[in-house]
């Protein structure tokens, strides 16, 4: 064997060793699947936590505000009962999970890329998780969008002041406060009556000389089963408040004040027009549904692309769109990522399974509440079947209850 030879050879085992070690650099090393969670609202934050917690995936949260408002029970602020703060929270405990946080809106999904696009850039993902909330169908009223920076709807985080000066006004100077309720699917369906009582309980109480009248599409209080205890509430303000049920709402007239319906035109001092809604643009544009996201039970995955989950209210099932369902999808969400990327299989279903359950509290007045629980399955093939608890009429206990919740809940998901 010549001396060049074993040079040769030499050159070649060490080539084939430094290999070797180059890929077993990168298969220690090797990047963590990529999430992205869109929306920093009750369903993303259980969804990010639940993955952060993991520690086997990169997690992204796109969320445009800097900070965390609740919508469940913040009505007790659009009355002037308690301050924003009560409501409001920070994110230093998800940045401090090591969460990356871009502060920035998604203009797009770029799904054969697999990408979330934002003005600042591209976010890659392996998995994205859709929790963007609700947009209004401002079409829906003839005139609304006209009138849109005066009569403000407060039905996303932040939105909520806009009502609340409308609130102050109207009990500063009187007259009649209109409120409208579309057909469901909305977010929070008891949400407009319990506005109605707060507002009509603080007329009650500060002796002012006006009323608060609830235009409702529906024949009654939506979801149905909650129908008897909360006309039972606003029946407890007679003088206060009136019910319009079975009224459509076709169009609003801003400079005359007037709104049309099926009953003739209603005035008003002051509007909270609640409109019929619908799930953000972003999902139509990546193809994921029209007026809401399709997707499969149990899993919430989307139907058009299984690198794709839809939750929180954008989601189109008959389950409730509150706070506690999304994040309670959000955390099943994040536990079935977590599994994918382990290699683990799907449980197999034997039978009906439960999908997160639903709590909310419809408030009557400032210290009475009416509690409404819900519980749904689904079977293979099968529509999703719901089962309702709700109590009779309002009371203290149900609102100690719904403060205790809130403050729970808020702790799960911001710490």
């Amino acid at each position: 064997m010549t001396r060049s030879t074993i040079s040769r050879r030499a050159v070649v085992h060490a080539g084939l060793a430094a290999s070797a070690a180059l890929v077993a650099g990168c298969a220690t090393t090797a990047a963590k699947p990529r999430v992205v969670v869109l929306g920093g609202g009750w369903g993303g934050l259980g969804a990010a936590r639940t993955l952060a917690r993991s520690g086997k995936v990169e997690v992204t949260l796109v969320e445009a505000n800097d900070a965390f408002m609740s919508c469940p029970l913040s009505a007790h602020y659009i009355a002037g009962l308690q301050p924003a703060t009560d409501f409001q929270r920070n994110y230093a405990a998800i940045d401090a999970m090591g969460i990356r946080r871009v502060r920035e809106r998604a203009s797009a999904i770029d799904r054969s890329g697999s990408a979330v696009v934002t003005p600042g850039g591209r976010l890659p993902y392996d998995f994205l998780v859709l929790s963007p909330g609700i947009e209004y169908m401002e079409e829906a009223v003839s005139g609304y969008a006209e009138a849109r920076a005066q009569l403000p709807v407060g039905f996303r985080a932040f939105e909520q002041s806009a009502v609340r000066a409308q609130v102050e006004r109207f009990l500063a100077n009187g007259g009649s406060f209109v409120i409208s309720v579309p057909k469901p699917p909305y977010r929070c369906p008891p949400a407009p009556y319990e506005r109605a009582c707060l507002i009509a309980e603080q007329v009650r109480r500060r002796g002012v000389k006006g009323k608060v009248i609830v235009v409702d599409t529906n024949p009654n209080p939506m979801p149905p089963p909650t129908a008897k205890p909360l006309v039972a509430a606003m029946r407890s303000y007679a003088a206060e408040l009136e019910y319009l049920p079975s009224t459509d709402l076709s169009a609003v007239d801003i400079g005359r004040r007037r709104l049309t319906t099926t009953m003739g035109d209603v005035p008003f001092t002051e509007a909270n027009l609640v409109l019929p809604m619908r799930a953000p643009a972003l999902i139509r544009q990546a193809g994921l549904g029209e007026r809401w996201a399709a997707i499969k039970l149990p899993s919430f995955v989307s139907q058009a692309d299984e690198k794709i989950y839809v939750i929180g209210d954008a989601q189109g099932t008959p389950l409730p769109k509150s706070g506690h369902v999304a994040f309670g999808t959000g955390v099943q969400v994040g536990h079935d990522i977590v599994r994918r990327v382990s290699g683990e299989a799907a449980p197999a279903a034997s039978g009906p399974v439960s999908l997160p359950p639903g709590l909310c509290w419809a408030s009557a007045s400032h210290d009475k509440a009416i509690m409404i629980s819900v519980g749904a399955t689904v079977a293979p093939g099968e529509a999703p079947k719901m089962s309702f608890q709700i109590d009779p009429e309002a009371n203290t206990a149900s609102s100690q209850g719904a403060t205790a919740w809130g403050r729970t809940m808020w702790k799960n998901m911001l710490g």
